[in-house]
């Protein structure tokens, strides 16, 4: 058994991880179904898969601000499990039930970097009560990593390179483009590889 405080990180996964090392891996894109959900069937579809999962990896996608003081709701929810990702437009539809009722239910491993901060602002759109969160980057600094953004932990533990492309790019949008969609999707799913992952190397 590890005494207190002792992290389970191999050495190779606690040295530092240039920029050049991270650029310099393959990229990884998400490559299975995509679902941007548009119809109750499509919900109902959705809600049905997600229950059925023990984990599920997941993001937000918020309209960038430019102006000083400019703030928008987040307009995007994505999330993955084994089969699919499920990318929840919030101003097209009321989707506080399945994406709330995921978030409550606690034999569901909601797994996603900086969690709290947007569950804060899914909050200011309908009220979101949580069960069973995980936030990767606080697991990884728990295990004295430094480096602990999505992009980082997907090169030091999965051995690929996430690309940045459409980060800054209008999620508000009724039709989201390809590359938002893949962009989207991807980030939900490293979010689900990096637990797993981890759950593997007990860390968690």
């Amino acid at each position: 058994m590890r005494g207190p405080g002792i992290s389970a990180l191999p050495a190779e996964f606690l040295r530092p991880v240039s920029r050049e090392e991270i650029n310099a891996l393959p990229i990884r894109r998400y490559e299975g179904e995509v679902l941007v959900v548009g119809t109750m069937r499509e919900l109902e579809r959705a809600w049905e898969d997600l229950a059925r999962e023990t984990a599920v990896g997941w993001d937000t996608e918020t309209r960038p601000a430019f102006r000083k003081g400019e703030s928008h709701l987040p307009a995007l929810v994505q999330a993955a499990t084994a089969s699919a990702v499920y990318l929840f437009q919030l101003q097209r539809m009321d989707f506080s039930a399945v994406v709330g009722g995921l978030f409550a239910e606690p034999t569901i491993v909601k797994a996603g970097i900086s969690v709290a901060d947007d569950i804060r602002a899914l909050n200011r759109v309908f009220e979101v009560r949580t069960n069973s969160l995980v936030d990767l980057g606080t697991v990884a600094h728990r295990h004295g990593m430094k480096q602990t953004g999505l992009r980082n932990l997907a090169g030091i533990f999965l051995g690929f390179r996430v690309p940045k492309g459409t980060k800054t790019s209008n999620w508000a949008a009724r039709q989201l483009s390809a590359q938002q969609v893949a962009y989207a999707a991807t980030d939900a799913w490293v979010c689900r590889e990096l637990y797993l992952r981890f759950r593997d190397l007990g860390l968690l």
